[in-house]
C-alpha cells in the first residue's frame, strides 16, 4: 500500500494559505478600484465625452484629498496600477486594424507622423524650459501627442517618474481636450472644412478617443468615421514611442556600473503589437472585440483610480501651471501642424 507523502501535503497547504492571504490582501483595493470604474462607466454613459479613465483618476485624487485612503487598499491598488494597467494596454491593441490606416493614404499618414513628432518634441522642450522634471515633461508630451490618459499611463511604466507626474499629465490633457470640444467645431465651421477634412483634423489633434467621438459625431457620420481611424493611428504610435524611451533608458543604464537594465521592449508593448496583428487578421469575432474593449477600459480605469489615490493633490497643484503651459503650446502646435499638412496634401 502506497504511503502518503506528508511533506508534499504540507507544501500544498502552505501554498494554498499563501494564495488565500494574497487574495485577502489585494481584494479591498481591487474592490474599491472596481467600484470607481463602475462610476466612471456610468458617467460616460450620461456624458459621452467624459472618459471613464478621467473620471476614475479624479475619484482617486478625491479619495486621497478627503482622507479616504486606507492602508488595506494599498496592495490591491498597487496591483491595479501595475499588472492590471499593463493587461489593459495589451487588450487595447485589439481595437486597431492596420488595413484601415492604410486606406487613409500616404499623405495623411505622413502628416500625422510629422505632427505627432513635432508636438512631442516641442512639448518636451517647452516643459523643460518651464522647469518641469524630465519624467513629467515626457508624460505631458506623450499625452498631448498620442492619445491622452491611456498614453500617459503606458509611458508612465517606463518614464521612471512619480505618480504625481502621471496625474498632472492626465489632468492637463483632459482640460485641453475638453476645451477642444468647443474650439475645434467653431474653427472648422469658420474655415469651411468639409466633413472628410474636418474628421481627419479632429483625429489628428484631439487628445482623448471619447472627445474625438463626441466632436466627430456632432459634425456628421463621414467626419466621425475618418476621425476615429486617424485617432487610432495615433494610438498605434504609442508602441514605438514607449519602446524608444525604454531603449534610451537602457542605453543610459548601461553606462552605470551595476545598474539594472530595463527590457528593450516592455512585455506589454509587445503584447499590444501582437493584439494589433491578431485583430488585423480578421479572425477575431466581433463579440470578442467588444468584450476586449470593455475589459481594457475597465482595467485602465481601475489603474487610473489607483494612480490618483496615490498622489498628493497639493504637489499636483504646485506643478500644474508649467504643465498646462507646455501642454497648451504642444496642443496648438499639434492642431496647427496637422491642419496645414492636411491642407497641403489635399
Amino acid at each position: 500500500m502506497a504511503t502518503k507523502n506528508p511533506t508534499r501535503s504540507d507544501d500544498d497547504r502552505t501554498r494554498a494559505r499563501r494564495s488565500s492571504d494574497r487574495l485577502a490582501a489585494v481584494l479591498p483595493g481591487l474592490l474599491v478600484a472596481g467600484a470607481a470604474a463602475a462610476i466612471g462607466f456610468a458617467v460616460n454613459r450620461q456624458i459621452g465625452a467624459a472618459s471613464p479613465l478621467v473620471v476614475t483618476i479624479v475619484l482617486g485624487v478625491l479619495l486621497s484629498a478627503l482622507g479616504g485612503y486606507r492602508p488595506q487598499f494599498r496592495d490591491g491598488l498597487r496591483l491595479a496600477a501595475s499588472t492590471l494597467l499593463r493587461i489593459g494596454i495589451v487588450l487595447l491593441g485589439l481595437q486597431l486594424v492596420v488595413s484601415d490606416i492604410y486606406r487613409l493614404g500616404v499623405g495623411p499618414i505622413v502628416v500625422v507622423l510629422v505632427s505627432v513628432a513635432t508636438a512631442f518634441v516641442v512639448t518636451r522642450w517647452i516643459g523643460r524650459r518651464l522647469g518641469m522634471t524630465p519624467a513629467r515633461s515626457l508624460l505631458v508630451a506623450t499625452g498631448v501627442a498620442i492619445c491622452g490618459a491611456s498614453a500617459v499611463a503606458a509611458m508612465n511604466q517606463v518614464a521612471d517618474g512619480e505618480d504625481d507626474d502621471a496625474v498632472t499629465a492626465v489632468a492637463v490633457v483632459t482640460v485641453l481636450g475638453t476645451l477642444s470640444l468647443a474650439v475645434l467645431p467653431a474653427l472648422g465651421l469658420l474655415l469651411g472644412l468639409d466633413e472628410a477634412m474636418f474628421g481627419m483634423w479632429i483625429g489628428a489633434s484631439v487628445h482623448e478617443v471619447g472627445q474625438v467621438v463626441a466632436i466627430g459625431g456632432a459634425v456628421g457620420a463621414a467626419a466621425l468615421s475618418t476621425a476615429v481611424v486617424v485617432k487610432l493611428f495615433r494610438v498605434v504610435l504609442l508602441a514605438p514611442l514607449v519602446a524608444a524611451v525604454a531603449i534610451g533608458r537602457r542605453s543610459a543604464a548601461q553606462k552605470v556600473d551595476g545598474a539594472k537594465l530595463p527590457p528593450i521592449l516592455p512585455w506589454f508593448v509587445a503584447g499590444f503589437l501582437a493584439m494589433v496583428a491578431l485583430r488585423t487578421t480578421g479572425w477575431i469575432p466581433g463579440g470578442v472585440i467588444t468584450a476586449a474593449s470593455t475589459a481594457s477600459t475597465l482595467l485602465l480605469a481601475m489603474a487610473m483610480f489607483a494612480l490618483g489615490a496615490a498622489v498628493d493633490p497639493r504637489a499636483v497643484a504646485r506643478g500644474g501651471r508649467s504643465a498646462v503651459g507646455a501642454g497648451a503650446i504642444g496642443t496648438v502646435v499639434l492642431a496647427a501642424t496637422s491642419l496645414v499638412g492636411l491642407a497641403l496634401v489635399g
